[in-house]
């Protein structure tokens, strides 16, 4: 094969066949094709698309072009969810927990945070000692022997999307349908799960913000997980705001262990409990899915949820003292309210404005040479339809430093619209495939 047919083959907008897919895909993963033609690749895709055969044979060549972790000795239904992304997307912290107290397998695969959203990775890392690269042999003993890890992609696991990965967020290929469903399935199908819950995020704080991009995600990674025998089930969930009230990796956390003690925000609890419910539907503990959500409402007013959040910090070497007692948890240098100029009601929020400040402070990298601090981020004090006074607090800020405090306090009133009229907070659910 000769790399530069193939790249123009795609950048004329012809269909690969899968033997062309496997060779290229295979000889980059070797090194014998560069950075450069596999970047002239990924924006051909990006520009020109790629069928449902060309998307399944992607998914195929990028599985197995490492190890993937075997678990068909675990007789169980072994479920995840999967979230696109956002900015207070927690979900996954209260969701696995929650899901394994009442029975479900879950074996989870995460990631770093980018750009503007957050990693479940990285808010579990900020629980000191918390271990979440798992070598295979021991995810597969806490999934044998607890039914519940919560792990990140190691290099022998789908190395295929780890390098292309690294090039698609340098060359603003990431938003390229075909290359998201590959880069998830991927690594799912390698999980060794028989279910997956997408979670499909729509809105000014998501990778694809136009709801028909969204549309056609939740569709295709429905359609392609199926071709691999995964049941799944997709579903579109708002991110015109952020979910909850915390942006940041400690602060998520803490709002998350308040969630699994029946204390959380209402949306964030709402967003969990439908995503949890798909999944006791999937692995067949419930089959009415209004009855798992009432399942699942009385295993957190049970405690059960908490204490499976608290065998996993302990299973995973983390600080379960600091989990049971967060105030002992160092804070951030400044902590200071950013008060509203005017008085009315929350007619919009541009979470990406949202997200894209809180790494500024220190929540995520902006390169790889950067240091997360753990302790600070933004908390939403005022959401979409939210009545709001002059001289109230729309957010708070934790931030590293006083300047740094400042900037970000600009960036969040430039966020927040305010109007005169009563506003409808917008749907936190749009369509289930």
């Amino acid at each position: 094969m000769i790399p530069t047919d193939f790249i123009e083959k795609k950048k004329n907008g012809q269909e690969h066949s899968s033997a062309e897919i496997k060779d290229f895909i295979g000889a980059y993963v070797k090194g014998d094709i560069p950075d450069y033609q596999m970047a002239a690749w990924l924006m051909a895709v990006n520009f020109q698309g790629m069928t449902d055969r060309e998307t399944i044979a992607l998914v195929d060549v990028m599985l197995h072009s490492g190890e993937t972790i075997d678990l068909s000795h675990v007789e169980s239904f072994k479920v995840d969810k999967h979230s696109t992304g956002g900015v207070g997307d927690k979900v996954s912290l209260i969701l696995a927990p929650l899901a394994n107290a009442v029975g479900c397998v879950v074996p989870m695969l995460s990631g770093r945070s980018l750009g503007h959203s957050g990693g479940t990775l990285d808010k579990l890392e900020s629980i000191p000692g918390f271990n979440v690269m798992l070598a295979k042999k021991e995810f597969i003993r806490l999934v044998e022997k607890y039914g519940l890890a919560m792990g990140g992609q190691t290099e022998e696991v789908v190395p295929a999307d780890r390098k292309m990965y690294a090039l698609r967020d340098v060359t603003s290929t990431v938003k390229s349908i075909p290359l998201i469903c590959g880069s998830i399935l991927s690594k799912k199908i390698a999980e060794g799960i028989d279910g997956l819950v997408m979670d499909v995020k729509t809105g000014n704080g998501a990778f694809l913000p136009e709801y028909n991009q969204s549309q056609r995600l939740a569709k295709q990674l429905k359609n392609v997980g199926q071709q691999f025998g995964l049941k799944v089930i997709s579903v579109i969930t708002d991110m015109n705001q952020p979910l909850g009230n915390a942006v940041g990796n400690w602060l998520e956390v803490v709002e998350s262990i308040n969630t699994l003690k029946g204390d959380g925000p209402a949306d964030l609890l709402e967003v969990t409990l439908h995503l949890t419910a798909w999944m006791v539907v999937l692995s067949g503990i419930e089959k009415d899915f209004d009855k798992a959500v009432h399942l699942l409402e009385k295993t957190i007013q049970s405690g059960a949820a908490y204490e499976k959040f608290l065998m996993m910090v302990e299973n995973q070497g983390g600080d379960v003292d600091l989990v049971q007692h967060p105030e002992k948890y160092k804070r951030a240098a400044v902590i200071a309210p950013v008060i509203s100029n005017h008085s009315g009601y929350i007619k919009a929020i541009d979470s990406y404005s949202i997200g894209m400040t809180a790494l500024s402070i220190g929540t995520g990298r902006k390169n790889l040479q950067d240091v997360i601090k753990p302790e600070v981020g933004i908390i939403i004090e005022k959401k979409i339809g939210a009545a709001v006074n002059r001289a109230e607090p729309l957010a708070v800020i934790h931030a590293p430093d006083q300047s740094s405090w400042e900037q970000a306090q600009i960036q969040i009133l430039n966020a927040f619209k305010i109007t005169d009229s009563k506003v409808a907070p917008p749907p936190l659910f749009y369509e289930t495939f």
